[in-house]
């Protein structure tokens, strides 16, 4: 699953080795409390006995709730791999390529973490004519079970936006949607899990043409729409797989950030994508945001891949 860092969250600049112990403490600390947590748990069970597991309060909570432990930033942070620095020790500008293929893609960029744009990558697609607001709308909304399943079991992404769900998302007024003068803006993004639609997604996209003929893609499509302004704060995913993000219409800036043990080593980088672009990116190893640049609305389309 993909989760987000909330509330805009901004890692810290490590200015000294004195910020670089407060970092190690905060470990500490989170380390401390989970430990301590599971030895509540144990030797409550010991001293009080079965009462204290069976209790019907304890099953009906946890029989209502997707997950017993939330998912959050430090937890995050630490139970993620350690970043091998060398990655990225000699990047200073973000890859950029106009052509690329099976083999070179394999050798440099599948699974070295290393991110690279692959302009024009995609001008074959009948996605970058058909996609857009009112097009997902109408394929969401067709069907009242589509939009229930998706709810139910995908992911919503409201980001600054009021929208709950994707179904609140298709009842904003055309103007908004359309971003018509003096409308405020929105963006959003969401997880396509319902077999119906995605059926449909991939009449009109296929995997890039680069990506090596042995990987698994996921079964999941991702799509980020919305117009001029921040997209998504800075964060890491948690989807275990590299991603691939294709520009349909509209154009964005990423930003890519290294992780904190390679703060002296590593750069920020950043990319500009136009429509027709193919980004890859390690986003379970990369902090990254991105930008939505005036013009029109943002479409991307993307998914991960082993």
């Amino acid at each position: 699953m993909r989760f987000l860092l909330e509330d805009h969250i901004r890692r810290p600049e490590i200015k000294s080795n004195k910020s670089t112990d407060e970092n190690h403490n905060v470990t500490a600390l989170i380390i401390l409390y989970t430990v301590l947590a599971i030895l509540c748990a144990v030797f409550g069970g010991y001293l009080f006995g079965p009462r204290f597991i069976e209790s019907n309060q304890i099953v009906d909570y946890v029989e209502t709730i997707d997950c017993l432990i939330g998912n959050n930033e430090y937890l995050m942070e630490v139970s993620r791999p350690i970043f091998d620095c060398d990655v990225c020790r000699h990047l200073k500008t973000f890859p950029i390529v106009n052509n690329i293929t099976e083999e070179e893609f394999s050798d440099k960029y599948a699974y070295s973490a290393v991110p690279v744009l692959v302009k024009n990558a995609v001008k074959d697609w009948s996605a970058m004519e058909t996609f857009s607001y009112d097009y997902f709308k109408e394929i969401y909304t067709k069907d009242p079970g589509i939009i229930r399943s998706v709810e139910e079991e995908c992911q919503f992404f409201p980001y600054s936006t009021e929208f709950r769900s994707l179904g609140e998302l298709f009842q904003m007024q055309d103007a908004r949607a359309q971003y018509e003068s003096g409308e405020k803006p929105w963006y959003v993004g969401w997880s396509n899990c319902n077999h119906q639609v995605q059926e449909e997604l991939r009449k009109h996209y296929h995997r890039p043409h680069f990506l090596p003929t042995d990987a698994e893609s996921s079964a999941i499509d991702w799509i980020f729409m919305g117009g001029r302004g921040l997209g998504a704060a800075i964060h890491l995913d948690s989807v275990r797989r590299p991603s691939w993000q294709a520009q349909i219409q509209g154009s964005k800036t990423w930003h890519l950030v290294p992780p904190p043990e390679c703060q002296f080593t590593c750069s920020p980088l950043k990319v500009h994508m136009a429509p027709g672009d193919i980004i890859v990116v390690d986003t379970n190893q990369w902090y990254h945001s991105t930008f939505i640049h005036d013009g029109n609305v943002s479409i991307t389309i993307g998914s991960e891949y082993d």
